[in-house]
Parts: C-alpha cells; sequence; structure tokens
C-alpha cells in the first residue's frame, strides 16, 4: 500500500491556495503539484517540515499509510 499525502485536504481546512502554500514553502507549483498527486518517489526532510511548519500540522496530518 503505497503512503497517500493529504496536502489538499490541509489546504482546504486553511483556506489557502497550492501557489501560496509553494510560495510560502519555497518549492515550485509543479513539484508541489507531484507531491500532492502521489507521483513523488521521495521527499526532502526540511520540505516536509517546511510544510508542517506552514500549515501548522505535524507530519502525520500530511502522510498516511
Amino acid at each position: 500500500m503505497p503512503i497517500a499525502v493529504d496536502i489538499d485536504v490541509m489546504l482546504a481546512r486553511r483556506k489557502m491556495s497550492v501557489g501560496e502554500l509553494a510560495d510560502r514553502v519555497g518549492i515550485t507549483p509543479a513539484n508541489l503539484a507531484v507531491l500532492r498527486n502521489g507521483r513523488a518517489k521521495a521527499v526532502r526532510f526540511a520540505t516536509l517540515a517546511a510544510l508542517c511548519e506552514v500549515l501548522n500540522c505535524q507530519p502525520g496530518g500530511l502522510l498516511r499509510w
């Protein structure tokens, strides 16, 4: 079973756009789309930490198995 990324859920809860999240995290919208669509083979801890900081959540709020 693959790991699912629930960035869309957090975006909806925070009423934040994909573009705003990408800007605040410091990644391109294209790279964020790869994460959102489950096509990423890996994610850097620095990126995960930045996502969690901006979305005010824990890694478990974004990732599930």
